[in-house]
């Protein structure tokens, strides 16, 4: 389901946007095989790296309860979860904010290997104007990792209409050097994130957080003079620190000028 343009705010924040769900809630997301995404993340699960794990962790509890919710939701989902679900995993412990197991195959400019076993505020640290997530991310974990489920979603505009995006696998693809708006715009994709929260069953204080990787051209994602207005809005309305972030700052206005028509 492609990504809802309303949900992009305005003005622009990076805050956790966390919203409940019902415990009957979809998390997964069943994976086309032979689709882009599969082709991708079938190459990192053959090279061994989608999976890591801190010594002595059991990585068959993560495994099993992201089964069991397939179950629940009508799947029948088998090993390797990678190839079987859109989504990359991840697993948050309460009691140590800590992400002890990784199931992470198409990263957004992050390397799963830096984060394990980190806790939750040096995890966010790196995110730009990160200043209330930090303050509030003991609060953030305990909610999330309390037994209930939880959906958020993140975005950005990318020149690249690749999955994977580790910064160790791939260098960031260039922004296109044309000044015309137009020719620009079609050059220029839309990456999504729906990310959700999910009780460990019979481990209290343990989530399973999902990543979902959404990818539409901007000319598909922009159906409507409310999805330009918007878009344009919130993009007019990001801080410098976040568009350094989010490597807009040399797109932002050539985004704009393409917008800006479409608002009317």
């Amino acid at each position: 389901m492609p990504f809802d343009l309303s949900r992009a705010a305005v003005p622009f924040r990076m805050q956790p946007g966390l919203q409940r769900l019902d415990s009957g809630a979809r998390h997964l997301t069943p994976l086309a095989p032979g689709s882009a995404l599969w082709q991708e993340k079938k190459r990192v699960v053959d090279g061994g790296a989608s999976r890591l794990a801190v010594p002595g962790f059991d990585a068959r509890v993560p495994v099993q309860a992201i089964l069991a919710q397939a179950r629940s939701e009508g799947l029948a989902a088998q090993e390797p979860i990678e190839l079987a679900f859109e989504e990359d995993f991840a697993l948050l412990d309460g009691a140590s904010t800590t992400l002890p197991w990784l199931c992470v195959s198409v990263p957004s400019h992050w390397a799963p290997e830096d984060k394990l076993g980190l806790a939750f505020d040096s995890v966010h640290a790196p995110v730009a104007d990160n200043q209330a997530l930090l303050a509030a991310h003991r609060q953030l974990v305990q909610l999330v990792t309390g037994g209930g489920h939880f959906e958020r979603f993140v975005w950005t505009l990318t020149p690249s209409d690749r999955y994977d995006q580790h910064p160790r696998r791939h260098g960031r693809e260039p922004w296109p050097e044309t000044a015309d708006p137009e020719a620009f715009a079609r050059q220029c994709w839309l990456r999504s994130e729906r990310q959700t929260f999910f009780p460990v069953p019979g481990v209290p204080g343990q989530a399973i957080f999902t990543i979902r990787v959404m990818l539409e051209t901007l000319h598909d994602a922009v159906r409507s003079a409310d999805d330009a207005r918007r878009l344009h809005a919130s993009l007019a309305s990001m801080s410098d620190a976040v568009l350094q972030y989010k490597s807009l700052a040399p797109a932002r206005d050539r985004l704009l000028a393409w917008l800006a028509p479409r608002s009317a």
